[in-house]
């Protein structure tokens, strides 16, 4: 089984990412399960707007990112908040994968059978809203999202430091973070043994 975390910070590498550092809780509870893991640090690669997954124009890397998407069981998107919002870069990712909505596989949108949860932080609040708005976006293209497929980070409203930068509320980040590989994983188990069907006619 493999997962992909597509990490939608505006942090180009190699800076630092908070959200990144985050996600890597998921993905090292994940990889203990014995999913093997892949990331994408969208920012850095040319990533046109558009709402196709071919590419839109000469060098646009969505097509080799939406590839990756197809080969992964289990997805997670990783955003920081801005004005109490997900990143531009992770609308941009949300905007190319509405192209699946019309593409199936033996007659199933081509996101059903696949798991999806969030990564948030940012040292404002907003997590929830960011949360909802990816997972919203996420079921629409057919994904399922478990119970519980989420973590965050921040320190409450106003200005303040990074998750790098402070220890204060990663012990409970880190077992929500926890908790959501194990949700995701059993859920990607219970689909492939079950799997969903097309829809009806």
């Amino acid at each position: 089984m493999k997962a992909l975390v597509i990490n939608c910070t505006l942090k180009r590498s190699p800076d630092a990412s908070n959200t990144e550092a985050l996600a890597g809780v998921v993905t090292g509870q994940l990889e203990k399960e014995g999913v093997s893991d892949g990331l994408v640090r969208a920012v850095d690669l040319p990533i046109e707007p558009g709402v196709t997954s071919e590419p839109v124009t000469d060098g646009d890397a969505w097509p080799q990112v939406h590839g990756k998407l197809l080969d992964a069981e289990i997805l997670v998107i990783a955003s920081p908040t801005w004005l109490g919002r997900p990143s531009s870069v992770a609308q941009r990712v949300l905007e190319r994968m509405d192209a699946m909505l019309s593409e199936t596989d033996d007659g199933r949108p081509i996101a059903y059978n696949r798991v999806a949860g969030v990564v948030v932080t940012g040292n404002e609040d907003g997590a929830h809203h960011v949360i909802s708005e990816i997972s919203g976006a996420l079921a629409d293209i057919g994904y399922t999202i478990p119970g519980q497929a989420w973590t965050y980070w921040h320190l409450g409203p106003g200005p303040g430091p990074d998750y790098l930068d402070d220890e204060r509320g990663r012990e409970w980040s880190h077992r929500t973070g926890r908790a959501m590989a194990a949700n995701l994983h059993a859920v990607a188990r219970a689909l492939a043994e079950h799997p969903v069907g097309a829809p009806p006619e």
